[in-house]
């Protein structure tokens, strides 16, 4: 009997992903298409999704335009993942930051985008995604992405985004609940500071201060967060469900 390969269920099998051509979300597609899944790739229209999925290794890859605040069109996402392959997980990565100096330089604008995008948007893919598996009576894996700032508040003028973020982790647990007796598992990952653009968008001395509150002393790559998210979106996590994966740096302890 061979080595069990850490979700080696993924091949041959589909996968939805937003945010997909951020750091991470590309770092997560290549990582899927590796393992031998197809990656139906989603972000907003004018990014370079399309590009991305073509240069994924492996076949049956699509890049989708698509903003997630399209409700109406959440389910067709999964329907097309279904024509491609069996669905094994959505991954929800897409997020939308905007910092602001104080509080009180918070827009109801700014509110809005933010919480539309990262909290709203999320339920109703999720829900989308849980009414593929039913229809294909098909068990699978959900992974919303928070933040450290769930648990923080967060920093540099993020408490927006912290608070969408928080309502991630309560909305997981929330639908890992209603959608355990169909056997489809809802997780959370939780990144600290990953050096990517969000995390660039600072002053040098705002991201040197939150660099300096993370034990391992250094800022996370990309490529660092695929593996959990593998392990979470795969049956080598078939017993965790509502769970929150904190991957910071030892920035965040609990």
């Amino acid at each position: 009997m061979g080595a069990r390969v850490i979700g080696g269920d993924l091949e041959g099998k589909s996968v939805v992903l937003t945010g997909a051509s951020g750091g991470i979300g590309a770092a997560l597609a290549r990582g899927f298409a590796e393992m031998g899944a197809h990656v139906v790739a989603v972000d907003m229209p004018g990014s370079k999704i399309v590009k991305i999925a073509e240069e994924l290794p492996g076949n049956m890859h699509v890049g989708i335009e698509l903003d997630i605040g399209e409700l109406s069109a959440h389910a067709s996402l999964f329907e097309l993942a279904q024509s491609m392959a069996p669905l094994a997980a959505l991954v929800n990565c897409a997020a939308y930051l905007k910092r602001v100096d104080t509080v009180d330089d918070v827009t109801e604008a700014d509110w809005d985008q933010q919480v539309d995008t990262n909290l709203k948007a999320a339920f109703f893919l999720n829900r989308a995604a849980y009414h593929s598996f039913r229809r294909h009576a098909q068990h699978g894996a959900i992974v919303n992405f928070s933040s450290q700032g769930w648990w923080s508040g967060g920093f540099g003028g993020s408490v927006v985004y912290a608070s969408s973020k928080g309502g991630i982790v309560t909305m997981t647990r929330g639908l890992a609940r209603s959608f355990a007796k169909d056997n489809v598992r809802v997780n959370s990952v939780a990144p600290g500071g990953v050096n990517t653009a969000m995390m660039q968008n600072q002053t040098p001395e705002q991201l040197a201060s939150f660099v300096s509150m993370i034990p391992l002393g250094r800022l996370a790559e990309p490529e660092e967060l695929v593996d959990g998210v593998i392990f979470l979106s795969s049956d080598s996590s078939s017993y965790i469900t509502g769970a929150v994966l904190n991957v910071s740096g030892g920035q965040l302890m609990y």
